[in-house]
């Protein structure tokens, strides 16, 4: 399981870097692609939050500026990773209680594996985004990662 998990923190560690640096050679960055990306970087913060059991430092949908992205998204990483090293139980069940003060318990597995699916999904959004204003997106698909 770490092995796969590391696996796919490298994966998303990758694309989030290329989105960061490509959003960093426009001079404007499209609003609804920086609320999206801000979005990102503040899910991961708080996922890896819920299973430390620490306090979470940002609002889900707060907006970062792009001039912090990379540090966010770099003590994200490492934080995910050392979540992923130090488990030996991806099957504990964590108590946790969501955005809205409902009540939640998850595996270890499945909070991790949300921080990589929620990710992907709003990355997509952010191509079609980048379309919508006359960008091109850039190609995050696995394959080419893996090329």
């Amino acid at each position: 399981m770490k092995v796969f998990f590391n696996h796919l923190f490298d994966y998303n560690f990758y694309c989030n870097k290329k989105l960061i640096e490509e959003c960093k050679k426009f001079d404007k960055v499209p609003d609804r692609s920086i609320e999206l990306f801000s979005h990102i970087l503040n899910a991961h913060h708080l996922w890896n939050s819920r299973i430390l059991t620490k306090p979470i430092s940002y609002k889900i949908w707060q907006s970062q500026p792009i001039s912090d992205w990379a540090d966010v998204h770099y003590d994200n990483q490492r934080t995910s990773f050392d979540i992923v090293t130090h488990t030996n139980e991806f099957e504990k069940r964590v108590d946790y209680e969501n955005t809205e003060g409902r009540l939640f318990t998850n595996t270890i597995q499945e909070m991790l594996f949300q921080v990589i699916n929620h990710s992907t999904h709003h990355r997509a959004q952010i191509a079609m985004d980048f379309r919508a204003n006359g960008l091109e997106p850039i190609n995050m698909d696995y394959a080419f990662y893996k090329r």
